[in-house]
């Protein structure tokens, strides 16, 4: 009778606990910022992640290997930049306030050289072109990172606690998406009727716009005592600690879920940089087609993440991402093996929700476990797992692949080798060991604080 007893209370207890988990309220001024810096940010980022290769394609060269190395470049440029500048931000006092300078002028130069980055096509020495497009690439990306990756993923965390992360990442997530929708959907359309040149300059005079509005009006987040209290030593030293074996050891549910991230996203990298370039000259879709595309799949996809941000925080986060996998690996395999447009179309519509549920889940445990205080520099120790690794991994890999298994084609006038459906199937394949880094994570640490145990921020 003891044991029964004992278990009717757990049971109670249990009940008690799954109603303490009240989610605190954003706020409109809030929202709306993340809205804005999210939608303008991922402009930038949708941009650079497509278009900037399939420009380099069309007009410079069809060879993958400066593809690759601007992705390659990009992700190091990206890391190293968020490493230091979110440390700095840490440390920032000024009257602007802790992240706002960073996320103000960021984007600002974000767009401004986003805009200046097809000029070098107008070079007749090719050579020189592309590596000019390689640097610019590369500089657009330093002031990405500063605004965006280091700063305002830093002060998205500062403005959030444990029972409204699902929320902020699902709003994320959906400004992401209708982000692409603009970059992507756009875009082809543009690009077809008026050329690369005014699209670059639509997109990143957008992005200087609305990234300036929302850094004026965002507001920032007290800092706590225990920031206050806290002795900072120099950024390099701080730095370098985060990586060493007591902190993993001490950070190590942190770890594992950033291990988890760079393994999906070596997978997806292997067949992502070199998506359009598949879908336009293996599948034979035109630009038109591609954003027609683009506005099915990332339509369905928003309204998923907005479901998923707001309904999140009644599920187990481990679960939750370790069917995501399986299912997210599944539907690679199945989109490699068909050829229509339509049904690609809806099966990669399946993907984008798919990989952006388990987003949601993901970033929103991932903020959970940051430390007080390393807000800031972790958003760089996280663009390793993120960007840094998948990139420099992924994309060559892809490289590879397209250069052993890909089709023979001559694109503008210049013969090359055409991306097939080996990379989706390879893909598939390295994305399905991200399960392994959750086996060693407690099913318990993925369930969501109670209100009465969440950070107070």
């Amino acid at each position: 009778m003891g044991e029964i007893e004992d278990n009717i209370e757990n049971s109670k207890n249990l009940h008690e606990d799954k109603k303490k988990i009240i989610v605190k309220k954003l706020g409109i001024r809030t929202s709306l910022v993340l809205w804005i810096l999210g939608l303008s940010g991922q402009i930038a980022w949708a941009v650079e992640n497509t278009w900037f290769n399939t420009f380099v394609y069309d007009k410079l060269t069809p060879n993958p290997a400066p593809v690759a190395w601007m992705v390659v470049l990009s992700a190091f440029t990206a890391t190293i930049t968020t490493l230091f500048m979110g440390s700095l931000s840490d440390r920032t006092k000024s009257r602007l306030g802790r992240r706002r300078p960073y996320i103000l002028f960021g984007y600002i130069l974000w767009g401004i050289v986003t805009i200046i980055f097809p000029e070098p096509a107008l070079l007749k020495n090719i050579g020189i072109a592309i590596v000019l497009v390689v640097i610019l690439d590369s500089v657009m990306t330093f002031f990405g990172s500063t605004a965006n990756d280091a700063a305002f993923s830093a002060w998205s965390t500062d403005i959030s606690d444990s029972t409204n992360r699902g929320r902020v990442q699902g709003i994320l997530s959906a400004s992401s998406l209708l982000a692409n929708l603009i970059a992507l959907g756009v875009a082809g359309i543009i690009i077809d009727e008026f050329g690369y040149f005014v699209f670059f300059y639509i997109l990143g005079g957008s992005v200087s716009i609305l990234g300036g509005i929302a850094g004026l009006i965002l507001k920032e987040a007290p800092i706590s005592d225990e920031e206050i209290s806290q002795t900072k030593t120099s950024v390099f030293i701080d730095i370098i600690h985060a990586f060493s074996p007591s902190n993993i050891k001490k950070q190590k549910i942190l770890y594992l879920l950033f291990t988890f991230m760079a393994i999906s996203g070596i997978g997806m990298q292997v067949y992502f940089p070199y998506l359009f370039i598949y879908l336009e000259h293996n599948l034979g879709f035109s630009k038109t087609m591609i954003s027609i595309a683009g506005i099915v799949v990332i339509t369905f996809g928003t309204l998923i993440s907005i479901v998923v941000g707001m309904t999140s925080h009644k599920y187990n986060r481990k679960s939750a991402m370790i069917i995501l996998t399986i299912l997210s690996s599944i539907n690679l395999l199945i989109l490699s093996i068909f050829r229509n447009k339509w049904m690609v179309i809806a099966i990669y519509a399946i993907q984008i929700s798919i990989d952006t549920a388990n987003g949601i889940f993901l970033m929103a445990w991932i903020q959970d476990n940051y430390p007080k205080g390393e807000i800031g520099k972790f958003q760089g120790v996280r663009l390793i797992f993120m960007v840094a690794f998948p990139m420099m991994i992924g994309a060559p890999i892809g490289s590879l692949v397209i250069q052993n298994l890909g089709a023979p084609g001559v694109i503008d006038g210049k013969s090359g080798m055409i991306p097939t459906w080996h990379s989706l199937v390879i893909a598939a394949i390295i994305a399905i060991f991200a399960l392994i880094p959750l086996l060693f994570i407690p099913k318990s640490a993925g369930n969501i604080k109670t209100t009465e145990n969440a950070d107070n921020i």
